[in-house]
C-alpha cells in the first residue's frame, strides 16, 4: 500500500513537461491544507499498513518545514504505517541548500529523488531547467551529507547529445556513488514547449535511434557497475530498489492525493481534478473531486502485461491463468510466438521475460500483446 502526494508547483516550466503544475505559488498554503483534508476524507480507502509515501510533482522541494510536517501529521493520524516506511521527496537541485537539506533530514523524509536530468549546461538550457550544471553537482555532494538513500533522474536522447556526452553523464553518476537512478528517454508530449520548438525547427527532432544507443550504453555500463536493472527506467544497488516504483509496477494499491493525482484500488482507477482552485474549493466543501473508472477484466489483463514486462519479474504465466483464466493464457502464448522467434521474448520457469535485445522496445511489444476484444481469443 502506498500514498502519492502531488505538489503542483514549479519555479518555471520545463520545455518537455506535460505534468500538472503551476508556476504561481499564490495558493500554496491553501492547497497544502486541502491535501491534509483530503487525506482525512479518504482514510478508509486503504485497509492495510502504508509501506511507502512519495511526494511528487511539480516540485515538492518548494514545500517548507511547516507544510511538510502538516502533511505528515495528517498521514500518520489517519493511516497505519509499517515500522520503517520509505518516504521519498522529489527535489530540484537549486532548492537543495544545506539549510534545506538539514531541515529535510529532521523530518520523516528518508529518501531523495533529485531531478538532475543532465550535468551539462547546454542540455539544461535546452530543457529550460531551473538549475545549472554546478548546482546539479553541488546539490548531490551536499545531499550525501544528510541522506544515504538518494536517486537521481537523467534524461537521454536529448537532441544533439553525443554518445560521449551521455557517457560522461553516466560516469558522473557512477563517481558520485549513488545507490539509485531513474533514466528516461526525452519524449515530445503534445502541446509542450518542446513540441512547439521542434515543429518550428528551433530544436532538432528527437532521434529514436540515438535514444536506443544511449539506452544500450546505460544498461551495459550500470550492469557492469553492479546496479540491478529492475525496471525499464530504473537501476538500483541491491536493497535500494524504489519501493514506490516497485509497488506501481507490481500492481499494489496506491492512493493519490492532490490535484491530478491518480489512485488504484482493486479494480478501480480514480483521479482528482487537475484544476488547483476547483480542487481546493471541492475539498473545502468536503466533496472529493474524483473521477472513477472501473477496470474491466480486459483492462486489468492489459495493464498487468504492460507493467510486468517492464520489470525484471516478468509476466508469471500461472498468475495469468489464475487471475484471468486458461483462455487468456492461451491467447498470450499465441501472441508471443513471433517475438520468441525474433529473440525479443523468452519463457523461463513459467515466466515471460523481455530479452536484452527487446528491452528498448518493451512498451511497443507489450501493446502488441494486448487483448482488445474477447472475440480476438476465438480466432
Amino acid at each position: 500500500m502506498s500514498i502519492y502526494i502531488h505538489i503542483p508547483f514549479c519555479k518555471q516550466a520545463c520545455h518537455y513537461c506535460n505534468f500538472h503544475f503551476s508556476t504561481s505559488l499564490k495558493h500554496k498554503s491553501q492547497l497544502v491544507k486541502a491535501i491534509c483534508s483530503e487525506i482525512e476524507l479518504r482514510k478508509k480507502e486503504l485497509n492495510q499498513p502504508i509501506e511507502n509515501i512519495y511526494f511528487g510533482g511539480g516540485t515538492p522541494s518548494l514545500l517548507n518545514e511547516e507544510e511538510l510536517n502538516s502533511i505528515f501529521e495528517a498521514i500518520f493520524k489517519n493511516f497505519e504505517l509499517v515500522k520503517s516506511p520509505e518516504i521519498t521527496l522529489e527535489a530540484n537541485p537549486d532548492d537543495l541548500t544545506e539549510d534545506y537539506l538539514k531541515m529535510l533530514s529532521q523530518t520523516k523524509v528518508n529518501r531523495l529523488s533529485i531531478g538532475v536530468q543532465s550535468f551539462f549546461e547546454e542540455d539544461l538550457k535546452l530543457m529550460n531547467r531551473a538549475h545549472n550544471s554546478s548546482e546539479a553537482f553541488e546539490s548531490l555532494q551536499l545531499a550525501k551529507k544528510y541522506f544515504s538513500n538518494i536517486s537521481i533522474d537523467l534524461i537521454y536522447g536529448i537532441p544533439q547529445m553525443s554518445l560521449e556526452r551521455w557517457a560522461q553523464n553516466v560516469q558522473q553518476f557512477i563517481e558520485l556513488n549513488l545507490p539509485h537512478i531513474s533514466s528516461y528517454a526525452l519524449t515530445v508530449e503534445p502541446n509542450t514547449a518542446l513540441d512547439y520548438f521542434i515543429k518550428k525547427e528551433v530544436i532538432p527532432p528527437v532521434d529514436d535511434e540515438l535514444a536506443k544507443v544511449h539506452f544500450d550504453y546505460l544498461v551495459e555500463k550500470l550492469t557492469h557497475e553492479g546496479y540491478e536493472h529492475y525496471e525499464f527506467s530504473n537501476f538500483g544497488k541491491p536493497n535500494y530498489h524504489s519501493k514506490n516504483n516497485t509497488a506501481y509496477w507490481t500492481g499494489k494499491y496506491y492512493l493519490g492525493i492532490g490535484p491530478s493525482a491518480h489512485s488504484f484500488v482493486g479494480n478501480e482507477r480514480k483521479w482528482n481534478s487537475k484544476h488547483n482552485i476547483k480542487y481546493i474549493n471541492s475539498i473545502q466543501a468536503k466533496n472529493l473531486p474524483l473521477t472513477t473508472e472501473k477496470l474491466s477484466k480486459i483492462n486489468q489483463y492489459n495493464e498487468l502485461i504492460m507493467t510486468r514486462l517492464r520489470t525484471q519479474l516478468g509476466v508469471d504465466l500461472n498468475e495469468i491463468e489464475a487471475r484471468f483464466g486458461l483462455q487468456y493464457r492461451a491467447y498470450l502464448m499465441d501472441q508471443i510466438k513471433k517475438f520468441q522467434k525474433n529473440g525479443f521474448l523468452i519463457i523461463e520457469d513459467e515466466t515471460l521475460h523481455i530479452t536484452p535485445k527487446g528491452k528498448f522496445l518493451s512498451d511497443g511489444i507489450a501493446s502488441e500483446l494486448f487483448l482488445l476484444d474477447l472475440s480476438d481469443m476465438k480466432r
